[in-house]
């Protein structure tokens, strides 16, 4: 499998996993997690084979590590990103001082006004790092790098999660604790 094939597979399976389960098939578990045997099948059935070897390399290579096996080898799960109805079982964590989000310059005057906001996710993602927030800015325009004094929301009785891949999740940034 070459990485053109890696990624497609790894698109449909955050869509699959995140978004749609439905069109699957397949019921997300509480932690959003599905067993393989049943993914696979329902991948099957919507047109998209793949074999356990295959699912397992997409997993192990997927640079953002968007997706997570249990211990026990037998469900599989996105680590995060979730549109789907779905109980993620995430334990809070308290943030380090800052974090960041990377956003692009046509949407500073909104976040700067409102904030940052979960959208149609369960959370806001946030990065450890001002480098990864710039990539993710950066997809979709001019990137920019915003600084979320994280300590202080926290102090402030905001919930922080960070998921198995290291985002850093909150219900929302509002906007006194954003920095350009």
């Amino acid at each position: 499998m070459d990485e053109k094939q890696r990624t497609g597979i790894s698109k449909f399976l955050s869509k699959v996993l995140r978004h749609e389960p439905e069109s699957a098939g397949l019921t997300l578990e509480r932690g959003g997690w599905v067993p393989i045997v049943d993914l696979l099948s329902g991948l099957a059935r919507s047109g998209t084979r793949i074999s356990r070897e295959d699912l397992d390399v997409v997993v192990s290579e997927c640079e953002k590590q968007r997706f997570a096996i249990d211990d026990t080898g037998t469900k599989i799960r996105a680590n995060q990103g979730h549109s789907a109805e779905v109980e993620l079982q995430f334990e809070p964590v308290e943030p380090p001082t800052e974090l960041y989000d990377g956003t692009t310059e046509t949407n500073i005057s909104s976040v700067l006004r409102d904030g940052l906001l979960k959208m149609a996710r369960h959370h806001v993602h946030l990065s450890a790092d001002g480098t990864t927030a710039r990539k993710v800015g950066g997809r979709h325009g001019k990137p920019v790098v915003i600084t979320v004094h994280a300590a202080q929301m926290s102090a402030d009785g905001y919930i922080f999660y960070r998921s198995a891949n290291g985002v850093w999740l909150v219900d929302h940034v509002p906007p006194q604790y954003l920095r350009l």
